[in-house]
């Protein structure tokens, strides 16, 4: 049991108050968990483009104040009633889609889509009470994600966080819990490329290198990566990207320029 377990832990978050605008790092309150909960002490979280699209709420529902994060790594500083697979100590992942373990989606091998805990973009709350965990001058901030991982304390529901071997650098795996995960699992669980097969990757950032670096694991031979910034090519041969395109190059639409390059397509 940590010293703080049970206790309102005052801390730092980046906190959004507006779309568009500046955060602010200031004092925030994070309250203990609750059933089924955990509260992690973030110890680094990464900048993902999620972030930033729902930061500037042009297209999506405007939730402020709120604190923003997802992809990160931290340490187990409590946990809450019922949760049996996560103790003090532990070094996690936080997942935006977690798994309950019990509904026909978890127990399926073809979907992550659990009935409780997917991805709910504009949920702000905890599920146990429909509270949030923050707050400032007892005015509440909401949720994001159910990660919220811009702050030094977060709650997570006990599903949406992942054990880690503590050897692990948390400087360095913090990627692993959203960019990583989401291409490398796009390629190997979802398209699941055959053994010399050739492989089209739209999109070189994070997510299409973790998907090349899937198609290099399955075996593909040709793995063509499509982006309008050739910046990105030498890096991406250290992922298995074998040939590139840059849309910018070519009169007739990219997915022609594929087409002949593959006598038919990948």
């Amino acid at each position: 049991m940590s010293n703080t377990a049970g206790l309102v832990i005052p801390c730092k978050a980046a906190v959004s108050w507006e779309a568009g605008k500046p955060l602010v790092i200031q004092q925030v309150e994070v309250a203990p968990p609750q059933a089924m909960e955990v509260r992690v002490k973030i110890k680094y979280t990464s900048l993902c483009h999620t972030d930033l699209y729902f930061w500037e709420a042009k297209g999506q529902t405007p939730i402020f104040p709120r604190i923003f994060g997802h992809e990160a790594a931290g340490i187990v500083e409590s946990v809450g009633k019922g949760v049996s697979d996560l103790q003090v100590g532990d070094h996690v992942l936080p997942v935006f889609t977690g798994e309950c373990g019990d509904c026909a989606h978890c127990r399926s091998e073809e979907s992550n889509m659990c009935d409780l805990l997917r991805i709910n973009t504009d949920r702000a709350v905890m599920l146990s009470d429909g509270k949030s965990r923050f707050s400032i001058n007892g005015n509440p901030i909401n949720h994001f994600l159910g990660t919220s991982t811009f702050s030094e304390y977060t709650v997570v529901h006990s599903g949406c966080l992942v054990k880690v071997d503590p050897l692990a650098p948390l400087d360095k795996i913090c990627i692993l819990s959203c960019g990583i995960s989401t291409g490398l699992g796009a390629t190997l669980n979802v398209a699941k490329p055959k053994k010399g097969s050739s492989v089209a990757i739209f999109g070189l950032g994070a997510v299409g290198l973790a998907a090349a670096e899937g198609a290099r694991i399955a075996g593909a031979s040709r793995i063509i990566g499509i982006d309008l910034n050739p910046n990105r090519f030498e890096e991406a041969k250290k992922f298995g990207v074998t040939e590139f395109v840059n849309p910018r190059e070519h009169d007739i639409p990219v997915q022609q320029v594929i087409a002949e390059m593959t006598n038919g397509g990948c």
